[in-house]
């Protein structure tokens, strides 16, 4: 079980939609041999080196270096698939591969203890380094996720990779696919979700290799691949100023961040980008890189549990800033911003989808077709805050609540406002299976929130939660019922029609202006929209709540508006145990299940 003490939620500065730039590795594929390969039928499946030499930075006010080398596995033949999944939270984590059979497709099923979690594929890269006197300096190995920043390695690969674009890292994920594509290639560094090592200015060798459990399991060579690296330090104060630097910090150990599309394919981890809220402190593997470059506002304050990672450059575009800085000065050091050739920063916002052109008219109807089916996620996240210097003297127990869509149909609504009018009049549509709206009825009203850090339409009545005594009944509600829909978690990706590419993964293409007249909020199948309740009026106040056993209440649909295939799995329940004393409370979270998260 976790226990956390009483501790001041941290409200960091948040990027916008960040984006990873495909690059193309312009370096030959090594195929492994007939006989290391796992099938005839397999991808074949090799290590590369993107480039035979990288700069780094060692930035005096980070803890060391980020060691983004430039490594990528390749797929040839077949694409590397693989489904991960558990069949509840008391099952282990399982993996099958997709292996074909005369061109049919079937699944694999690898050894148990492949995977531990949805994160990767545990201790897959190797890596040392040696100084120039041929000491070993560093040694440590990395997990990999196959949905890391992406590149066709041909001209004639697919042009788009149909795999997601990250690996998610919900404690409370059900189910995710991973993949690299046939002709792709994908970086096997973990971004910011690994940790820096301390390298002093110089030059050093790196040794990056496949682990051999892996190398045997998918028939990968035994090549490892050596990058030359040299080691630069600087400080945030030298050139551009703090900012200019920090953003090139960012870039420099880059490799996370939802993108936009295929053109900057992928994430090494879904975190989620630009949905971080407040949140209380993180633990490292949670906690996301700094803040980014090429970042729009903060759209997301309020969403997901994590902060935004930083998008990746490719190396072709480091060397281009390279090159400018030396020719124009310091002033060209700093990644640019906006969408050009072989360049995708995260600054373009991905497409909405469109409200419909006017309010439906005629008899409203629910047909007998596919609908959202509404889950919720047990809470996680879990902290005690205090109120600050705006609610001195409370005590709030705060709290991440996840509500997801199983499917089969996606959850689409949308607002029309009439003129004058403050709210939006709310409708629920319904579509057969060829993608036909075949009808609506109306659910409720969409609300502006006019607050720093909503600025935006939130629909009424979506979720709400409640702490409930030992005996089930209600102590305290929290005052959050409105919120604006975004897919910031990928819960299940395994599940029917699970959409692996959903567009408003972010607010700012989801939830709408004030002088909107009409709102389209969508909820796809597989993923879910994660809101961290922590502020007052949203986390729950405990100030006089006695210690004791709590269960915290995630209730999706809580007034039974919006039109469900199912209606018996709207709610989920996290025990936790409150302690200490006023001022200084604490909250004990047992596991739940085998998931011990709190």
């Amino acid at each position: 079980m976790t226990t956390t003490r009483t501790n001041r939620l941290r409200r960091p500065l948040l990027a916008g939609t960040t984006a990873v730039a495909a690059m193309a590795v312009t370096a030959g594929f090594m195929a492994a041999s007939p006989e290391q390969a796992t099938a005839a039928t397999g991808p074949k499946l090799s290590l590369v080196a993107a480039t035979g030499s990288v700069t780094l930075t060692s930035w005096k006010e980070e803890p060391g270096v980020y060691l983004d080398l430039g490594t990528y596995l390749t797929a040839e033949g077949t694409p590397l698939e693989l489904k991960v999944t558990r069949k509840s939270y008391k099952d282990p984590v399982v993996v099958t591969q997709t292996v074909y059979e005369g061109g049919k497709a079937k699944a694999k099923t690898l050894p148990q203890g492949t995977v531990k979690d949805f994160s990767g594929l545990p201790g897959f890269a190797e890596i040392t380094l040696t100084d120039k006197a041929g000491k070993k300096v560093v040694s440590r190995t990395e997990s990999f996720c196959p949905n890391n920043a992406s590149g066709r390695i041909r001209p004639d690969a697919p042009a788009t990779s149909k795999y997601p674009e990250s690996c998610p890292t919900n404690p409370f994920t059900l189910g995710s696919v991973w993949g690299v594509e046939k002709g792709w290639a994908a970086n096997t560094y973990g971004g910011s979700y690994t940790q820096p090592v301390k390298l002093a200015a110089g030059t050093y060798t790196a040794k990056v290799g496949v682990a051999k459990k892996y190398r045997d399991l998918f028939g990968i060579a035994d090549k490892p691949a050596t990058v030359k690296v040299t080691v630069q330090e600087r400080s945030w104060e030298e050139g551009n100023g703090v900012s200019a630097a920090r953003s090139a910090a960012a870039g420099e150990h880059a490799g996370h961040g939802t993108a936009g599309g295929h053109a900057g394919h992928g994430a090494a981890h879904q975190a989620p980008a630009g949905h971080a809220g407040h949140h209380g402190p993180v633990k490292p593997s949670q906690a996301g890189a700094p803040e980014t470059s090429g970042a729009t506002p903060s759209y997301n304050v309020g969403h997901g549990p994590l902060k935004a990672a930083p998008p990746a450059l490719p190396w072709a575009l480091k060397k281009q800033q390279a090159a400018l800085a030396g020719a124009q000065g310091a002033d060209a050091a700093g990644p640019r911003t906006g969408d050009a050739t072989g360049q995708t920063d995260g600054s373009r916002k991905a497409p909405a989808l469109v409200p419909a052109a006017k309010r439906p008219t005629g008899k409203a109807s629910v047909p007998d077709v596919p609908k959202p089916d509404l889950r919720s996620l047990p809470a996680y996240g879990i902290t005690i805050s205090d109120g600050t210097e705006n609610v001195p003297g409370k005590d709030y127990l705060a709290f991440s609540a996840n509500v997801w869509n199983a499917g089969p149909a996606q959850l689409v609504v949308d607002g029309f406002r009439s003129p004058g009018k403050a709210k939006m009049d709310a409708y629920q549509y319904f579509y057969d299976a060829k993608g036909k709206q075949v009808g609506y009825t109306p659910t409720g009203t969409m609300e502006w929130d006019p607050r720093p850090g909503h600025v935006h339409w939130h629909f009424t009545d979506f979720a709400s939660y409640r702490l409930l005594k030992a005996d089930k009944k209600e102590a305290v509600r929290s005052g959050k019922e409105a919120f604006c829909l975004a897919n910031t978690d990928a819960v299940d990706y395994t599940v029917k029609n699970a959409n692996w590419h959903p567009f408003n993964t972010d607010l700012a293409t989801a939830c709408g202006q004030e002088n909107s007249i009409s709102v389209r909020e969508v909820l796809d199948v597989g993923s879910g929209d994660t809101y961290t309740q922590d502020l007052p009026g949203q986390s729950f106040d405990i100030t006089d709540v006695p210690n004791g056993t709590y269960y915290i209440q995630v209730l999706a649909n809580p007034a039974k508006r919006l039109k469900e295939t199912n209606l018996d799995n709207n709610s989920a329940l996290r025990k936790v145990v409150l302690g200490g004393k006023p001022g200084k409370r604490t909250v004990t979270v047992p596991a739940h299940d085998l998931v011990n998260a709190n």
